[in-house]
């Protein structure tokens, strides 16, 4: 087994490289800026969704990725965690404003999705001190980007690597279909057992999207990618002083896809202050598991490195693709708040639910194994009629556009938006400036399965319909520009 990583004795470490002054000449056009912050816990034990650890396996971070041409501005943080809330990022993002003078409205802050990253939060001492420390990495991510600009050129292009995304939502054989929480029988099963698949309920998007920055003269400065898979797993535990197995921190393949594609851009040399980055395309379906066939056994990590390496692989074989670096493109940013309702549920779902809370502990063994769980979220969102604004982005650089959604959200969503966009180039990134579950659109919502069940999935069957429209109306805002 992989000896744990050794923790750093600083809370963060912020790499970004700050250039000499720039002649006049080189204020104009395209200028572009990186920086990485490590944000690996420095207090233990730390929570992780398995328990709690003292141990870690390989460092998180956030990174960013900054453009400016002109008035135009966007910058763009990733952070290695599950997700990143409403309120974190505003408040992030209201001090990088003060410190730098960009507007809040020029930048986006998105989670990997690791599902092995510290939870932050304020209910011991591991996690008040992460909380604080993930919300200082942001901030000084940010900043270092903004701070860090210097005269750029950047391209776009994309390829794909389809043998590692497989869709999870499966209709079954007949007569096969298990009722769910609710005592209902749905049309799908997310993750079924391999003797009851009939087929897949919605496609998969095997494209790896890349934006690769370059100095002026050449010198690979930042790489943006995206690609619509879940995280993968497989991460080792390590044994603790008492002589128990726990958890271990690590970034999954979004982490190692950052510290090897330097290698790919740059052989044995890579690039000194290269900050490559990962983002979660639309893969609320989407997960590494292979229903097709039996994948041969995996030594813990291995199926993140070979996944890392594939979609690294990828994103090389996109960069080799591109044949004019733009100097001077346009930069630009919209974002809107938008106005959704929470799931109405009826009387007789809420009446279900709080026969199935009121009965005894004895009694319930017989039941779903989330039923509890759910009976729980079906009285949560009774309240009827309520609504939330959520922030959606878009970004345009050059050809290249990006759009921004806080959700989980479903493979379809993001192949429909591609279809619709009216940019050449256009990927979609997820669990940005907040998290509110999954976003299903409207027919798999009627299919059922796990990613449309209520507190899973918050918002009413349309809200996909409402925020597509509202995205693609800001790419048309965009592309007049």
């Amino acid at each position: 087994m992989k000896a744990p990583f050794l923790l750093p004795t600083l809370a963060a470490c912020v790499c970004f490289a700050f250039p000499a002054a720039l002649p006049a000449q080189d204020r104009s056009g395209l200028q572009a800026g990186s920086a990485v912050v490590d944000i690996t816990p420095t207090v233990v034990p730390f929570q992780l969704r398995s328990g709690a650890s003292s141990s870690v396996h390989d460092p998180l971070h956030v990174r960013a990725l900054a453009f400016q041409n002109g008035e135009g501005r966007a910058v763009i943080a990733l952070v290695d965690a599950i997700g990143v809330g409403r309120e974190m990022t505003d408040a992030a993002k209201a001090v990088v404003a003060e410190k730098t003078g960009w507007p809040v409205t020029a930048m986006l802050v998105s989670a990997t999705h690791t599902h092995t990253a510290p939870k932050g939060g304020d209910s011991s001492e591991g996690r008040i001190a992460y909380e604080a420390l993930r919300r200082e990495g942001i901030i000084a991510a940010l900043t270092g980007a903004i701070e860090s600009l210097q005269a750029a050129e950047v391209g776009f292009s994309s390829d794909e690597e389809a043998s590692e995304v497989y869709n999870r939502r499966w209709h079954l054989k007949p007569g096969t279909m298990e009722p769910n929480p609710f005592g209902k029988i749905d049309q799908v099963q997310t993750n079924a057992p391999r003797d009851k698949l009939l087929k897949p309920a919605g496609p998969t998007d095997p494209e790896v999207c890349v934006v690769d920055v370059r100095t002026r003269r050449g010198r690979p400065l930042g790489l943006l990618a995206n690609y619509s898979l879940h995280y993968v797993g497989g991460i080792p535990d390590a044994t603790n002083e008492k002589g128990k197995a726990e958890g271990m921190a690590s970034a999954d393949y979004y982490g190692e896809f950052a510290r090897i594609m330097p290698y790919r851009v740059g052989g044995s040399n890579p690039p000194e202050n290269f900050v490559a980055m990962m983002t979660n395309g639309t893969s609320g379906d989407i997960n590494n598991i292979d229903f097709h066939r039996t994948r041969p056994p995996r030594s813990p990590f291995e199926q993140i490195r070979i996944v890392a390496a594939k979609t690294a692989d990828a994103s090389w074989r996109a960069v080799k693709k591109i044949e004019n670096y733009d100097e001077n493109p346009v930069v630009a940013m919209r974002q809107r708040e938008v106005e959704l309702t929470y799931r109405n549920m009826t009387v007789e779902e809420i009446e279900h639910a709080m026969r199935l809370l009121e009965l005894p502990k004895k009694d319930r063994a017989s039941l779903h194994r989330r039923a509890i769980q759910y009976a729980n979220a079906t009285v949560q969102y009774s309240e009827p009629d309520k609504k939330e604004k959520v922030l959606v982005q878009a970004i345009r650089i050059g050809d290249q556009a990006i759009v921004s959604l806080p959700f989980e959200v479903l493979v379809e969503i993001g192949l429909e938006i591609k279809a619709k966009s009216p940019f050449p180039h256009i990927f979609t990134i997820s669990l940005a400036n907040g998290g509110y579950g999954y976003l299903p659109p409207p027919h798999q919502h009627e299919l059922g399965g796990y990613e449309t069940w209520i507190g899973t999935s918050k918002f009413e069957k349309d809200s996909s319909v409402i925020l597509t429209k509202a995205l693609l109306e800001m790419l048309g805002e965009l592309r007049e520009l």
